[in-house]
């Protein structure tokens, strides 16, 4: 392959990924707007502006546009938690730095979380590399508590109880922000800060 060759190799395969990730924005903004259920492959198609015959040269169906959404937030908030996870500072430190980070990620990219969480949730998805990209972020969680746990700074020792608690009050903060934009919450960097302090002084050691 000479030059000429490669460059416009490199081109089209571009373009190819601009259209899929136009794909992804525009069915993920309609499934938030109209709700899943009531989207079809030819309004993706008409929003982004082509032939319904295109997504499926990308995609076999609606649930696939809807599953790679999902994989691609998972894989953009694994790549912060690893960090994390990673990070050999103090561990409960650390836990607060994953709470925080794992609420202003999900307030970062609401119609995505929202996706992934709510409306994922009540569709046909669950393919293994969906279920593994999903339970990647909170093993990363898993990994900090057992930190905490191993440096004796709990006063549960049960690191599926810790984890799971902690990710379910980040969790339930993040949909509460994104679900109820009307609710006259407090400053949102207190709220979330209380939250996560409050999560983790429940089980920290005195």
């Amino acid at each position: 392959m000479n030059s000429v060759q490669a460059m416009d190799t490199a081109r089209r395969e571009r373009l190819k990924q601009e259209l899929r990730e136009e794909i992804l924005a525009a069915a993920g903004e309609l499934f938030v707007k109209q709700g899943y259920a009531a989207v079809s492959m030819r309004a993706i198609a008409d929003r982004v502006g082509c032939a319904p015959g295109t997504l499926y040269l990308y995609f076999k169906d609606k649930d696939s546009i809807l599953a790679a959404i999902c994989i691609e937030t998972f894989s953009k908030l694994d790549k912060h938690m690893e960090a994390i996870a990673n990070d050999r500072s103090e561990p409960l430190d650390r836990l607060r730095r994953a709470g925080r980070l794992y609420v202003q990620f999900g307030l970062s990219h609401p119609e995505h979380y929202f996706l992934t969480f709510a409306i994922a949730g009540q569709s046909p998805l669950r393919t293994a590399e969906l279920l593994q990209t999903g339970l990647r972020s909170f093993d990363c969680v898993r990994s900090v508590v057992r930190a905490c746990v191993e440096a004796g700074k709990l006063r549960i020792n049960d690191v599926e109880q810790v984890a799971q608690s902690v990710w379910a009050a980040a969790h339930g903060v993040v949909m509460l922000l994104i679900s109820k934009p009307d609710f006259p919450f407090i400053e949102h960097n207190r709220l979330i800060d209380s939250v996560v302090d409050m999560s983790i002084e429940g089980v920290r050691k005195h």
